[in-house]
């Protein structure tokens, strides 16, 4: 999108030029609108699950950004010269069902034919100027918080493959369609302690986390505390790595120095593809503890201290 041309304007906080998760409006002195949109082509075989996760997929930017949704439009492309409306049907209703679990309103949106099914959704939520999460912004001293495990990008090529076990492949399933409605969970004073915020999405883990960080602060992530789906090791092993894994580290891989004693693994989880992956959170030591207290105690039991951010470089290193 480099060179389209821009209207500039004062309320125009952030947007796609800043790298940020969605654009951020000034709406008054204390109230900024966050508006994102965004959709996914299946990722698994249930209609109605897909529906679920490229909903909460969507949903998820205006959760990193500190707001909460209030309103969303379906964006749909369906082939209904070979799919039967009953399937359309599916997935709409679990994208509804999880914009309801969001306290947010569906409130129509639009369709065209295509040769593949996608879904997802246009979100606009509010959060309060004093609570807003932005990328670029992590301090020296920080603590990383991850709060959903790693692996959706092994997961789903197993899956296609029908590799992944029935158990492993649930489990990564309720991951993808789980909310990231981490900022209604905490008080307003650890809302406001948070530096910087994004969610893990296509870029995988090691680009996402390198956004959190300003030009001079690097980052240290200790790989043995990162939660991982079940059966990820595995499949791994067995070389089921995404396409997109290693377009990541084409991408990224000059700014990461793997000193992990997970080797090569190390990298296939830190360059893995996620869909609807967790958030990525940096707050200082004390508030990022009390931040994983919280979520621990209510839906996001794998959220942990992944790393810290230290000066110097720009770079991440894998421990």
């Amino acid at each position: 999108m480099k060179g389209l041309p821009v209207a500039h304007s004062e309320k125009l906080l952030a947007s796609w030029n800043h790298g940020e998760d969605a654009a951020l409006w000034e709406i008054s002195d204390e109230r900024v609108g966050i508006l994102t949109v965004d959709f996914i082509t299946p990722v698994v075989d249930s209609p109605r699950r897909f529906g679920e996760i490229a909903a909460a997929n969507s949903l998820s930017d205006v959760y990193a950004m500190g707001g909460e949704p209030l309103i969303a439009l379906n964006v749909v492309c369906f082939p209904t010269s070979c799919e039967p409306l009953s399937v359309l049907r599916e997935i709409l209703e679990g994208g509804a069902e999880k914009v309801i679990e969001a306290k947010a309103m569906l409130a129509g949106g639009h369709s065209v034919q295509d040769e593949e099914p996608k879904y997802g959704l246009v979100v606009f939520g509010e959060v309060l100027k004093s609570a807003m999460w932005t990328v670029g912004s992590a301090k020296e001293g920080d603590h990383l918080i991850l709060t959903k495990p790693i692996g959706t990008g092994i997961a789903v090529t197993a899956i296609k493959a029908g590799l992944l076990a029935e158990d492993d492949m649930r489990r990564a399933e309720e991951s993808m369609a789980a909310l990231n409605a981490v900022p209604p969970l905490l008080p307003p004073a650890l809302r406001e302690s948070v530096s910087a915020c994004t969610d893990v999405t296509g870029f995988g883990l090691a680009a996402h986390a390198l956004d959190l960080a300003s030009q001079d602060i690097s980052i240290e992530i200790d790989c043995s505390a990162i939660p991982l789906l079940s059966g990820i090791a595995d499949m791994a092993d067995m070389g089921l790595i995404p396409a997109g894994a290693y377009e990541n580290k084409k991408y990224i891989g000059d700014r990461v120095v793997n000193d992990s004693r997970l080797g090569r693994f190390a990298e296939d989880i830190a360059f893995d593809p996620q869909t609807s992956g967790g958030l990525l959170i940096a707050a200082p030591p004390r508030q990022a503890d009390e931040i994983v207290a919280i979520l621990r105690k209510e839906r996001f039991r794998d959220s942990a201290v992944i790393g810290k951010f230290v000066k110097g470089g720009n770079r991440l290193f894998l421990k």
